[in-house]
C-alpha cells in the first residue's frame, strides 16, 4: 500500500484543539493535507464513529485517507479507510478484517520491535517521540534523528515519525531516512490550521525534493 502524497499525518485530539475538528479538518485539506487518523479513545464506540462520519464528506472531497486510531473492527464500523493499532497489536487479523486496500499501522518506540515487522501486514509504523512534545509527555525521552535512524534502519516497512514536529525541524528526519512526518498538537493548538498545515507541506516538499536531488 503506498502512503498517502504527502506523507503527511495529521491526528486528531478535540482536547487540544482551538477549533472543532471538522473546522481543523476542512482547513488541512484546503492546504495540502491529504491523511488523517481519528484518535478520540476517551470517546464510546459510537461518539467515535460519529466523529468519523462528519469528517468523512471532508476527506473524500479531498481525494484524502481518513483513518483511526484504536481497533480494526472500530474502523470497520466507521467506514473509514484503515487502522492505526496500539504498540503490541498484531496486525495480521487487522489485515484480514479490513482486506488487502486498507491502510493499516502500528506504534513502536524501540529498535526490537522495529525488527520484529511484518512487511506483509503492515503500512507504515509510527515512532516517537522524535522531538520533546508537549501533547504526550510521558512517552519517554526524545529520540532525536540518530534514535530515529537506528529504527528506520530495522525496520521493514515505512516508517513515520511523530512528537514535536514543526515546519523548522521536519528536514533532520527526512534526511534520516523516515518515509514522512505525523503531527498532532502543532495543528490542534493552531490559531490558524491552514497557515499551520501550508507550512508543514512546503517545509516537507522542500525537504523531499532536495534529498530526491542528492540521490539524481
Amino acid at each position: 500500500m503506498k502512503l498517502p502524497d504527502p506523507p503527511l499525518l495529521l491526528i486528531t485530539d478535540r482536547k487540544q484543539s482551538r477549533r472543532p475538528l471538522d473546522e481543523v479538518a476542512a482547513q488541512a485539506c484546503a492546504a495540502g493535507c491529504r491523511w488523517i487518523s481519528i484518535r478520540e479513545k476517551d470517546l464510546s464506540r459510537t461518539d467515535q464513529i460519529a466523529v468519523a462520519r462528519a469528517l468523512r464528506p471532508i476527506t473524500q472531497r479531498a481525494g484524502a485517507r481518513l483513518t483511526l486510531h484504536g481497533d480494526a473492527d472500530l474502523a470497520r464500523d466507521a467506514d473509514v479507510d484503515g487502522v492505526h493499532l496500539p504498540s503490541g497489536s498484531v496486525g495480521r487479523a487487522a489485515r484480514r478484517l479490513l482486506g488487502p486496500d486498507a491502510l493499516i499501522g502500528l506504534s513502536i518506540h524501540s529498535v526490537r520491535e522495529a525488527a520484529d515487522l511484518d512487511d506483509t501486514v503492515l503500512d507504515y509504523v509510527i515512532v516517537g517521540p522524535a522531538y520533546a512534545t508537549a501533547s504526550k509527555p510521558g512517552y519517554g525521552p526524545p529520540l532525536g534523528p540518530d534514535g530515529v535512524v537506528a529504527i528506520v534502519r530495522e525496520a521493514a516497512v515505512p516508517v513515520i515519525a511523530v512528537g514535536g514536529i514543526a515546519a523548522d525541524n521536519i528536514a533532520p528526519l527526512i534526511h534520516s531516512g523516515v518515509a514522512g512526518v505525523a503531527i498532532m498538537g502543532a495543528m490542534m493548538r493552531a490559531a490558524d490550521p491552514a497557515r499551520e498545515m501550508a507550512s508543514l507541506v512546503n517545509a516537507l516538499a522542500a525537504t523531499e525534493t532536495f534529498r530526491t536531488q542528492l540521490r539524481s
